[in-house]
């Protein structure tokens, strides 16, 4: 028996949607979850010009979303009208390039009201209030309203006319705390609007999850107090200040040192224009201006913001507008690369102050009671302490002490100040004019022989090693293309490749410092990257691998003892090396323990 398909059983008919089935299509691209309407509201209001912004929320999201802000409002008249779809004041139309506003399309608030119960209450200056109200697509008339100044929209029962898409909601917390990355997103992309994020749950005032008040002073003074509120204290005191421009792109914000790392990506922001966008470009050219500092498993903390001509980047790629579209990639991507690694060869040996706290945070004994005081009878371990500065052993340990300070009492006041012993064949103690310093000898060492292996290389280029028998490569067209385009790049880092024909390419040389290589699988790696990035890396992070294992082996071994003069010959040179104060996989190569810091160990204090 053959069964008639359903679809195919009578013609098709072409209807016309109604204007609330497009909304809530519209609605299903726009307003994805709670914070996607958090996120339309309050840049609504940045765009109306204000300087204070408060949201309210309650139960993630799903039942109250309130915005309240102190912009130019809007009169009764222009109520219905921003409720219409497509009816915006950010643009006139004629120019979808020239976009100076977070908004532009006109989507956000009638996709709202198609799928919830939405109030505006707006008042313009010089006007009376006005109110007007919306719910699953059915709007009232306008009413006259109470409020002072600025705008206070209201969405109550979010996707309680599509209540499928409330399946797809996660819990209250995950969504608040949605909402809470959307409004610190926000919140670093202006510094100096005050913000403040109120969870009402529990009904009446709620409590304040997030405040961040105006900053005042310079742009980058009040981004680095912005960012000290958002990220915390400690991004901001590790953060290294950026400020480049090539070509009519202008690169600003702060990056953090190396040794303040992440596990994971959750601190790294991009503003293009002022707007926060999440852009897999910006990232890998945040994670290549880092390879060399990094490893795989951890990730550069960033804070970056790109200004250019709005005609030169599209904003208009994705329903969310989180992603951007740059007419000149390469050129956003090498400012960030070069921006970046200029940055962290300024700070030289410079190292985060989070190891210093991690190692006093290591140090403190866990508390086992009462308070001793030193007028208690000594334990049985600080007897024995005692007995032991009194051994022979001890005397001669003193000597040794005594011979490294003679060797340094000509040192001046340097940084890493000077060395005072070397313990455990591996660890330098050097002594500052406020404090202590320890260096991992052979962590040092080994990312000061990588950099003069990296300016050989940089002076001399990469060695080539020719094949016997060239190797064939078969590709497809564009990726052929999209190779031989960069073969003068390639040839640079020690692979020479030509064209074959056919879609093929030959691969007639491969570095030679890499030894034998599978020149098959190099060129794929360098296609994938190409197809991810639009440029390439990994033959040099290939290279510059290498490089580091080179530099390891030909590093201070552990267990070799330095003399003084050795010791602060490393120290010295490790002061004049950009980049000496991580190993070259991101570790730190010493700790600055401060005397204060030291002397609260002891109850010195």
């Amino acid at each position: 028996m053959v069964l008639s398909d359903p679809k195919i059983s009578q013609k098709p008919v072409i209807r016309q949607l109604d204007e609330a089935a497009v909304n809530r299509i519209a609605a299903g691209e726009v307003v994805e979850r709670p914070a996607s309407a958090v996120k339309e509201l309050v840049e609504n209001a940045l765009d109306a010009g204000a300087t204070r912004i408060e949201v309210a929320i309650a139960d993630g999201g799903k039942s109250l979303i309130r915005v309240t802000d102190d912009g130019c409002g809007m009169s009764a008249d222009d109520l219905p009208l921003a409720l219409s779809r497509h009816a915006t004041s950010k643009i006139d139309g004629s120019d979808l390039l020239n976009i100076h506003t977070f908004g532009f399309r006109g989507e956000a608030l009638p996709s709202l009201g198609a799928v919830g119960r939405l109030t505006i209450t707006s008042r313009m200056a010089g006007q009376d209030a006005a109110q007007i109200a919306v719910a699953g697509g059915q709007m009232q008339p306008v009413r006259p309203a109470a409020l002072s100044q600025g705008t206070i929209v209201e969405l109550r029962n979010l996707f309680y006319a599509t209540p499928a898409r409330l399946k797809f909601m996660r819990s209250d917390r995950a969504e608040s705390q949605a909402i809470s990355d959307i409004v610190k997103r926000l919140a670093m992309a202006e510094p100096f609007v005050s913000f403040t994020l109120r969870d009402v749950s529990d009904g009446g005032e709620g409590r304040v999850t997030f405040r961040a008040d105006a900053e005042t002073g310079d742009l980058f003074d009040a981004l680095h107090g912005r960012l000290s509120r958002v990220l915390g204290a400690d991004f901001a005191e590790n953060a290294l200040r950026i400020d480049t421009e090539r070509e009519g792109v202008h690169l600003s914000g702060y990056a953090a040192l190396p040794t303040y790392s992440r596990g994971s990506a959750v601190a790294q922001f991009f503003f293009v224009n002022g707007r926060p966008v999440r852009d897999k470009q910006l990232i890998g050219a945040l994670r290549a201006a880092y390879s060399d500092f990094l490893s795989r498993d951890r990730h550069p903390a960033a804070c970056l913001f790109i200004d250019c001509d709005p005609q030169r980047v599209d904003v208009n790629v994705h329903p969310a507008k989180s992603e951007v579209r740059f007419r000149e990639p390469g050129v956003v991507r090498g400012l960030i690369v070069s921006g970046l690694r200029h940055a962290l060869a300024e700070a030289g040996h410079r190292a985060s102050t989070t190891v210093a706290d991690a190692t006093l945070g290591a140090m403190r004994p866990e508390p086992t009671g009462a308070r001793v005081y030193q007028m208690d009878r000594p334990s049985p371990a600080a007897r024995q302490a005692s007995y032991d500065l009194q051994s022979p052993g001890f005397q001669e340990t003193a000597q040794v002490f005594a011979r490294v300070e003679e060797v340094a009492q000509d040192e001046p006041n340097h940084p890493l100040g000077a060395a005072r012993a070397h313990v455990h064949e591996n660890y330098i103690i050097s002594q500052t004019a406020d404090g202590v310093v320890i260096v991992d000898a052979h962590a040092a060492h080994e990312r000061l022989v990588y950099e003069k292996l990296k300016r050989q290389m940089a002076e001399t280029g990469v060695a080539a090693q020719a094949l016997l028998i060239p190797e064939i490569v078969e590709l497809s067209d564009s990726d052929c293309a999209a190779l031989l385009a960069r073969a003068d790049d390639l040839q640079r880092f020690g692979l020479g490749i030509e064209a074959f024909g056919g879609g093929a390419v030959a691969v007639r040389e491969t570095p030679a410092i890499l030894g034998q290589v599978d020149a098959r699988a190099l060129i794929h790696d360098i296609l994938d990257e190409l197809s991810d990035l639009g440029e390439t890396q990994s033959l040099q992070d290939r290279i510059e691998a290498i490089l580091s294992r080179v530099a390891c082996h030909g590093s201070v071994r552990t267990g070799r003892r330095l003399r003084g003069d050795e010791m602060n010959a490393l120290l010295r040179e490790m002061e004049a090396t950009p980049h000496s104060g991580q190993c070259n996989h991101g570790r730190p190569t010493y700790v600055e323990l401060k005397l204060s810091d030291i002397e609260k160990l002891f109850g010195r204090t």
